[in-house]
């Protein structure tokens, strides 16, 4: 077959006019050092702040020091594989995570990828893990209350949907606990939890996953992970990331409520960053923009309008102090930011006051706004009474002699004290906490003896949930008390005063005698042994 040049030219004269030409762009620069989980790059001019960048072996970094002559990139993954003359291509895309209803129920790190085993989290939608707050016109007033469950903390502390609400106190004093409840307690209450790690042991962020799933909390919780084996860059990620997820359920008009746990850790992290990028040092080794760092994060927690969906985002932080000093560095910075605080203290907690806050120096600065009208007529006088109780309490140590008046003040103040205790993953909903409360303020605690306070709110519990469900099913969708009400909790108390039999010393003296003569015909060979069955009934 003959081939005829005419033919080939005019092809290829028809593929040079159908031809588009299109020229695509890189802007590729070379890492000039890399080191403790930082590469410098010289010669991406126009990279933004927070732009991913590509690098070598599937490696990524995240652009946090945009200086004259290079860029300081933090890296997301094992700096071993990057080495210097590497090249490093610009994105153009700002570190982002997956949001949705998928991410419900899983464990994800600050990346939004699962570590829980259960498979990939389909969903199409990502979002920027930092945002500008919403402005004061998008937002209204906090005035919904969000029930945490815990008497202590609905009321004299109200917490509402928007707010952010710093929960503050030494290693050890039961702040995850309450914050564990908390979420424990949102299960029928129509919102959205994402619980943020923060440099925990992993160890203690699977035993909150077991609570949850033993719960069936985790049928509305998400869970970020950033635990204290993984890169600072991770663990500086994680809140923004988990931010970023509530905001999708506030944007869509539902309420969320999102716990950072701690941010302590947090701005360790961060301060482990900005050294190694040679940024100047400030206070305590912190540059000079940590305050910003927490700002910026904790403003995007707010309630919108209903223009704007009507949708909610409520804060928890959590700070822990070192011997208590709330006038540290970032204690204070988050202090100034937030909207009250919840102080726990170590010596109430080892007292057995369980939550062990400190009355005296926790508030909220919504206040009675995000209180139903029920818990705030009965939370006004509980407010009153422990404030003169821990006045005169201290009065008390130094004079023996009190007028009568005085030591009522102190035995209602007891009494109002052990009825705030409560068991951790026990939290109660509104109409108890109200029940109770009230049978206190009333006094009808004040002459039963102070051991007897809790078996005496359990036993009561079960007696209006089992003979008065009506009352507690009125005050729950009234969220007020009436005078007719109020005749009949009053009358429900007495009711059940009548069957309550109340602990003899007598008999408690004889039931440590039995014990201990029992003890005593024990073979004389397991001598620790007895000592602590000896024990345990003198504490008892």
């Amino acid at each position: 077959m003959e081939i005829r040049s005419e033919e080939v030219t005019e092809v290829i004269r028809q593929q040079i006019r159908k031809w588009a030409g299109e020229l695509k762009v890189d802007e590729v620069g070379e890492v000039i050092e890399v080191g403790d989980g930082i590469a410098r790059v010289f010669g991406l001019e126009n990279c933004m702040f927070n732009e991913l960048i590509e690098l070598p072996n599937g490696v990524f970094g995240m652009a946090m020091s945009l200086e004259e002559t290079s860029v300081g990139l933090v890296l997301l993954g094992d700096d071993r594989l990057v080495g210097a003359g590497d090249e490093a291509k610009r994105t153009g895309r700002i570190v982002q995570v997956p949001v949705g209803d998928a991410l419900i129920g899983r464990v994800v790190n600050p990346l939004g990828q699962p570590v829980d085993g259960r498979g990939d989290i389909r969903t199409s939608e990502f979002r920027p893990v930092e945002r500008l707050a919403p402005g004061i016109v998008w937002r209204q007033p906090v005035d919904t209350p969000l029930q945490t469950g815990l008497k202590c903390i609905d009321a004299i502390t109200p917490i509402g949907r928007g707010q952010r609400e710093l929960i503050i106190g030494d290693r050890q004093t039961g702040k995850t606990a309450i914050l564990v409840d908390m979420i424990l307690n949102q299960h029928d209450q129509d919102v959205i939890c994402i619980y943020v790690a923060i440099g925990q042991k992993r160890s203690s962020v699977a035993q909150v996953i077991q609570t949850f799933e033993d719960a069936g909390a985790m049928d509305y919780t998400i869970i970020v992970t950033a635990s204290a084996s993984v890169p600072a860059t991770l663990q500086y990620l994680a809140p923004y990331a988990g931010c970023a997820m509530g905001e999708y359920f506030m944007d869509s008009g539902r309420d969320a409520l999102i716990c950072y746990d701690d941010l302590t850790r947090h701005a360790w992290a961060f301060r482990q960053m900005a050294l190694l990028l040679r940024r100047p040092p400030g206070r305590e080794a912190y540059p000079g923009d940590v305050f910003y760092l927490h700002a910026r994060l904790l403003e995007r927690a707010a309630r919108l309008n209903e223009e704007h969906g009507g949708g909610s985002l409520t804060a928890l932080p959590v700070i822990e102090t070192q011997a208590g000093d709330i006038s540290a560095y970032i204690p204070s910075n988050v202090i100034s930011i937030t909207d009250g605080q919840i102080r726990l203290e170590t010596d109430l907690f080892f007292r057995g006051v369980r939550p062990a806050m400190d009355v005296g120096n926790s508030v909220s600065r919504v206040g009675g706004a995000a209180q139903s009208k029920a818990m705030k007529k009965v939370a006004g006088q509980l407010k009153t009474d422990l404030a003169q109780y821990g006045e005169y309490k201290a009065f008390a140590q130094f004079g023996s002699e009190l007028d009568e008046a005085t030591r009522q003040i102190l035995r209602r103040g007891e009494r109002l004290t052990e009825a705030i205790k409560q068991d951790q993953y026990q939290p109660l909903p509104m109409e108890e906490e109200v029940a109770i409360l009230k049978a206190a303020n009333d006094g009808d605690l004040d002459k039963l003896p102070v051991e007897d306070i809790r078996r005496f709110e359990k036993q009561y519990l079960v007696f209006m949930r089992n003979e008065k469900a009506d009352l507690l099913k009125h005050l729950r969708e009234t969220g007020d008390i009436d005078e007719k009400l109020d005749a009949a909790l009053k009358k429900s108390v007495q009711e059940f005063k009548e069957t309550f039999a109340v602990t003899k010393k007598e008999d408690a003296e004889e039931a440590v005698d039995e014990i201990a003569k029992s003890i005593e015909d024990e073979p004389n060979g397991d001598t620790e042994k007895s000592a602590e069955a000896e024990e345990k009934p003198a504490k008892e």
